[in-house]
């Protein structure tokens, strides 16, 4: 379905573009000489990374820009870039990779290039007990229901295809999402929440609900400016060996307390 998703998305998304001026990547090479990586990350995705009040970081992508770090022989620093800004932030030179929670898709791709895939990630629907009786994804399709998401996410522009009678109310942060939720602002999401779940622990007078159908499986990936083949490829061989050791699992029970749902199988082609 990623590949039915609204060309509008892409046509938003460029025309941001417009307004970002292009830089040229730094290679793998000049990475290593500078002694810096820079590393996106979303500052406000539990799991996956948080800007602390003390300015430190700490989150799955965070020992994962480290690792790739200390095998580069340099420093990782941490760039903050929230979802609709992951993209320009590449194009504009002011990350060299980014993580993100950066999902893969066609669209993204002509923007941008990826690796191999980091993770995986199942969009299902978010919502509590006062839409119980809802039974599908399908049954939110309605003009009295309201549905948050991430501004510039993928499960966004899903949503607005595949249930145009619902309202839309949009916001920078996952964590935003859910008290919109909790609040009863909204009456649910359809999104990747894996890394959301943290947030419902705030709203304990509310009784969350997750549809147990799996409306897609998407894959991360690490992000790149398009035509840095020589970091891409660096990246890639990286990949294996830190997946071939299980580590991405290992990170991901980590954060998120549990296995992967859908764990990535290491791959020895390096395109």
């Amino acid at each position: 379905m990623l590949k039915k998703l609204f060309s509008t998305g892409l046509a938003a998304l460029a025309g941001i573009l417009l307004l970002v001026p292009a830089s040229e990547a730094r290679t793998l090479d000049e990475i290593i000489k500078a002694g810096v990586i820079r590393v996106g990350v979303q500052p406000n995705l539990p799991g996956n990374s948080v800007l602390k009040p003390d300015g430190s970081w700490e989150g799955m992508d965070i020992e994962m820009g480290e690792a790739i770090a200390k095998s580069l022989g340099v420093k990782a620093e941490f760039v903050p870039s929230k979802s609709p800004q992951r993209v320009p932030i590449l194009v504009s030179d002011q990350a060299d990779i980014m993580l993100g929670g950066l999902t893969r898709n066609a669209r993204r791709a002509k923007l941008i290039d990826y690796s191999l895939p980091t993770f995986t990630e199942s969009q299902v629907v978010l919502t509590t007990s006062k839409r119980a009786d809802l039974k599908s994804w399908k049954d939110f399709n309605r003009s009295d229901i309201t549905l948050a998401n991430v501004r510039g996410s993928v499960p966004a522009q899903w949503t607005r295809k595949n249930a145009p009678k619902a309202k839309e109310i949009l916001f920078d942060s996952g964590a935003d999402v859910v008290r919109a939720i909790g609040q009863g602002r909204a009456d649910g999401s359809i999104a990747i929440i894996d890394n959301w779940l943290k947030f419902t622990k705030n709203y304990a007078n509310v009784k969350w609900h997750v549809l147990p159908d799996t409306i897609y499986l998407g894959y991360w990936g690490i992000g790149m400016q398009k035509g840095n083949n020589s970091l891409r490829r660096w990246l890639n061989i990286w990949l294996y060996d830190f997946q071939s050791k299980n580590k991405h699992n290992a990170l991901w029970e980590k954060w998120y307390g549990s296995p992967p749902a859908f764990p990535v199988v290491p791959t020895y082609y390096f395109p």
